[in-house]
């Protein structure tokens, strides 16, 4: 029996990148993503590799327990879960649609939550002695300031850290791994999506591929948290010693 690794947001960036990863590394894989395309293009790209598809747009309500149900129904277990489907917005809080930041936070914060919930019975059951397990969360570098023009981005990302962090503490008697990976500005889809891509933080963006890889060495070595990138990591160190007013300031000139 293989482990397996549940991947959201598998159809393009971050999360495609992980989905060819963990597949290189022996897991099957349950990718999860709206596009359904686009998941049958990972799985041809992946040969005969085992992958099962679940078309899922994780903004709606009880989506995770819509993928936990089919999962089940499939008779499959989880081994590691990785949390990366998320978006952003950028604009003026009170000008942004009330309806489209309550999907960002159902996919970003209730969908992560749910699925972490759901699965990590299983995970911690899981019998692989020598393979790792466990939950490797996608939030940013946005989880360490606040962030005007993408408030409730920068506040879900936050979350994703702290509950993250908060769970390494709950489980640090068993061998389950809780690891965050954090991202500075990647060459994704992201901005476009956000129509923040006129913004300062596109102009020095990583590729998908060297971060996804990053988590991924990270979370094999039972890292806490991971920043890709040595102008993240400074950016991340420096955010320790500045005034949370000076953070939101900076954040705001970047994301303009």
């Amino acid at each position: 029996m293989k482990p397996t690794a549940l991947i959201t947001g598998a159809s393009s960036g971050i999360g495609e990148e992980l989905a060819r990863l963990f597949a290189k590394s022996g897991y099957n894989l349950i990718v999860v993503a709206r596009s359904e395309n686009k998941l049958n293009q990972l799985k041809e790209q992946l040969d005969e590799h085992p992958v099962t598809i679940i078309p899922q747009d994780l903004s709606e309500h009880g989506a995770a327990e819509s993928v936990y149900r089919k999962v089940k129904e499939l008779g499959l277990s989880i081994t590691v879960l990785v949390n990366n489907a998320g978006f952003g917005l950028n604009g003026q809080f009170e000008e942004l649609s009330l309806l489209h930041q309550q999907k960002m936070l159902r996919v970003n914060i209730n969908a992560l939550t749910e699925l972490t919930h759901l699965f990590l019975p299983e995970i911690k059951a899981a019998r692989f002695r020598s393979i790792p397990k466990g939950v490797l969360n996608v939030a940013s570098t946005a989880a360490f300031q606040p962030g005007p023009k993408m408030a409730v981005y920068y506040a879900s990302k936050a979350y994703v850290l702290s509950l993250s962090e908060a769970l390494v503490e709950e489980l640090k008697e068993t061998n389950v791994t809780i690891s965050t990976l954090c991202p500075g500005a990647t060459e994704t889809n992201f901005f476009r999506k956000a129509h923040a891509d006129h913004t300062k933080l596109v102009k020095n963006t990583m590729s998908a591929e060297t971060v996804a890889k990053s988590g991924f060495l990270g979370f094999v070595k039972g890292k806490r948290v991971i920043v890709p990138g040595v102008k993240n990591k400074g950016m991340v160190y420096a955010s320790k010693f500045f005034p949370r007013s000076l953070s939101a300031k900076l954040a705001h000139y970047v994301d303009s």
